[in-house]
């Protein structure tokens, strides 16, 4: 890699090391400001576009705490060859990226094997027990309680078999004091009235929370940070370096020139966080989850809470913005152009499955969900530099994360003990 040249001088080494640089500024990046920043540290957030424009603003709005499941054990590897014959399906890939995904395909099948179930699920139920809280903190530290919806959320299934194929799964969240009950019949229907009638049972989860919108939760996150002093650049940061004087630090360089050295710096710029991470060292196996969704005017349908359709890969979720319908899984990098027939076919179910919908008026987006092949994000330190930390690759589950891998990059950050065992999440476990 290049040299980097003329990094910022310090006047002491005590104030260099105090300054720590965030790149990237989605829900990770943007709640790990806030934590540093409560801790006193001098941060500074870069991003290309700005804060949460990018996959954290058009993401479904959960906080997905029960979600603790690695995803190759949610039937996706029983469902892989059905959901790859149907081109709109909640699985696709475009056969021309096929030879470039396979070395993360192998790895994400391997992950679905017994030997490693309990590993990845233990990991994200402690990940997940250690995020709720420090999300309800965050946000009462922040007095943005208020963007909190607390309603549960309902999971269909349209057979019998349907059902008790998802019984598995539910047991295992047994084991982790995850609360929820089977519905069916008029319940069902209390809970969400003008459901179609193909759905046969469901499963709601009382404990699952939203909120109002994820754009304007983390924007909202981030004002409660610059109001603790931390600082936002909007530059991309195009290679990064251990410290190149004996006292160590970073040094960034940046798009249209110019470096600046930090004390410490963390990688947290989503889907493209690994490219970054290889200049140091680190081979990280992120691909990229293309991610889909429509969102339609408020009044598009009265939907109570989230409505989850598992076995076609989408939710349907209330925001205080409009209704939005989204997910699906397409494995197909950051290069490839949208193919927003994929948002439609969703839409077109979610007209089936709610009639009544008013499916006119909607907004289209897609977003890159930076996944591993494991289900776990990297959390730790970088190969090259104990200065230089990571914090990406939380797949669907960024947002819900968030402040539970915050709490973690401060505990790091300031020499604490973290809150839980890392080894699960380390850089270097690849």
């Amino acid at each position: 890699m290049p040299s980097l040249h003329h990094p910022r001088q310090f006047s002491s080494p005590g104030e260099r090391e105090d300054a720590v640089a965030v790149i990237g500024a989605g829900i990770i990046g943007i709640c790990a400001a806030a934590y540093l920043a409560e801790a006193g540290y001098k941060v500074t957030v870069y991003d290309r576009t700005g804060v949460c424009e990018e996959t954290s603003s058009g993401n479904a709005s959960a906080f997905a705490f029960s979600d603790v499941l690695p995803l190759a054990h949610k039937g996706m590897m029983k469902n892989l060859p059905r959901w790859l014959a149907d081109p709109l399906g909640p699985l696709a890939i475009r056969p021309s990226y096929l030879p470039k995904l396979a070395p993360w395909l192998w790895r994400f099948w391997r992950a679905g094997s017994p030997d490693l179930y309990e590993a990845s699920l233990a990991a994200q139920a402690a990940m997940m027990r250690l995020a709720e809280p420090e999300w309800m903190g965050l946000l009462d530290r922040s007095r943005n309680k208020s963007m909190l919806r607390e309603d549960g959320s309902l999971e269909f299934y349209e057979s019998e078999s349907e059902f008790r194929a998802s019984l598995p799964g539910w047991e295992a969240r047994d084991r982790f004091g995850i609360s929820y009950r089977h519905v069916d019949g008029e319940e069902m229907a209390a809970l969400q009235p003008g459901l179609s009638l193909q759905f046969v049972k469901a499963t709601f989860v009382p404990g699952w929370k939203t909120s109002i919108d994820p754009k304007l939760l983390g924007k909202a996150i981030w004002a409660y940070a610059q109001g603790l002093g931390a600082h936002f650049e909007q530059r991309e940061v195009v290679a990064i370096a251990d410290g190149e004087t004996a006292g160590g630090g970073v040094t960034l360089r940046l798009s249209g020139g110019g470096n600046e050295q930090f004390g410490k710096a963390l990688i947290a710029a989503g889907a493209w966080s690994h490219r970054l991470a290889a200049q140091l060292g680190d081979r990280i196996p992120l691909e990229t989850e293309r991610g889909y969704n429509t969102t339609l005017p408020a009044d598009a349908f009265d939907v109570r809470r989230m409505l989850i359709f598992g076995g076609h890969g989408f939710v349907v979720t209330p925001l205080s913005t409009g209704i939005r319908v989204g997910g699906a899984v397409e494995l197909g990098g950051l290069d490839l152009p949208p193919n927003y027939a994929r948002s439609k076919a969703m839409l077109e179910k979610a007209r089936r499955f709610l009639p009544g919908l008013k499916s006119q008026g909607g907004r289209e987006w897609m977003g890159y969900r930076p996944s591993l092949p494991d289900s776990r994000p990297v959390i730790g330190r970088s190969r090259r530099s104990p200065d230089i930390l990571y914090a990406f690759g939380h797949g669907h589950l960024g947002k819900t994360q968030a402040a539970g891998t915050a709490r973690l990059i401060r505990d790091l950050v300031s020499g604490a003990a973290p809150a839980i065992d890392l080894s699960p999440f380390s850089p270097q476990r690849f």
